[in-house]
């Protein structure tokens, strides 16, 4: 089989799933609908859920099942499910451990910038995903994918989740994507972090998963190729930002009109 990279290379990818592991049946629930629903419309699919929130908003927030229980709940999914694995890290002391479950090491947003975190990450051999922090411009991404490449990793995603100005809220400036891709690595939309409001809904984050779906179609305009949506089966029900995510029957219906943008702009491209 072509390497992950190779396949996010050359095909509409998606990384997807719960934001955070609530239990192994939500997980396994999650994983084989969405492969289903991928292999249906011919998306490459990596699997996606974080074992630990470290970054939510209070400290009496879930965030997640434990490292280790966390670590294992994903290997069941990959082995189950024959998938590939996307989760966070959030210290470097983690990527050794992580890579060895995840094909995708994820570098949250508001640690992009942290050097010994991408060293660490670039160092497993291991796919790296940065998310752009919400304080940076798409060409500022040069620098964090710089410090990966500049470790021997050359297998970068870079991830495109909006800019905060204040008052709780998040917007996308689609400049950044054309910025990103430039760069010359796989550039992602992630369309259900863009639409949050960052610790708007008095000590957790609320949003407007309403709006996801038109800024995945915007951005598969631009010719982006990759695309980030968390889901649920019930996402008011979520234990972390579920007033984000995509309902788990809804995705397939917003993955599907994303891939009419895909090959429109595709074809432009021949044009």
């Amino acid at each position: 089989m072509m390497p992950l990279f190779e396949q996010i290379k050359n095909r509409p990818f998606v990384l997807s799933g719960p934001c955070v592991i609530e239990s192994a049946d939500l997980l396994f629930e999650v994983a084989e609908k969405v492969k289903a629903i991928s292999e249906k419309l011919g998306f490459v699919y990596i699997f996606k859920a974080s074992f630990d929130k470290a970054n939510r908003t209070s400290i009496h927030s879930f965030r997640g099942i434990g490292y280790e229980k966390g670590l294992e709940a994903l290997a069941a999914v990959k082995a189950r499910y024959q998938l590939p694995i996307v989760t966070d890290i959030h210290e470097s002391h983690q990527a050794a451990e992580v890579g060895k479950v995840a094909d995708i090491l994820q570098i949250p947003a508001f640690l992009c910038r942290q050097t010994d975190l991408l060293v660490a990450a670039a160092q497993t051999g291991r796919i790296v995903n940065i998310k752009k922090a919400q304080f940076l411009s798409g060409k500022d991404m040069r620098y964090p994918a710089q410090k990966v490449a500049d470790s021997g990793n050359t297998q970068i995603l870079l991830t495109e989740r909006g800019n905060a100005y204040g008052n709780n809220d998040l917007v996308v400036d689609f400049r950044n994507l054309i910025e990103m891709q430039t760069l010359g690595y796989p550039t992602v939309m992630d369309m259900t972090h863009a639409v949050q409001k960052p610790g708007g809904a008095e000590g957790k984050s609320g949003g407007n998963r309403y709006y996801a779906p038109f800024f995945a179609k915007a951005a598969a305009a631009m010719g982006v190729r990759g695309f980030f949506v968390e889901t649920h089966p019930n996402p008011d029900k979520a234990l972390s930002d579920g007033a984000n995510m995509i309902a788990l029957d809804d995705l397939e219906s917003v993955l599907a009109q994303t891939l009419e943008f895909v090959y429109l702009a595709e074809r432009q491209q021949k044009d």
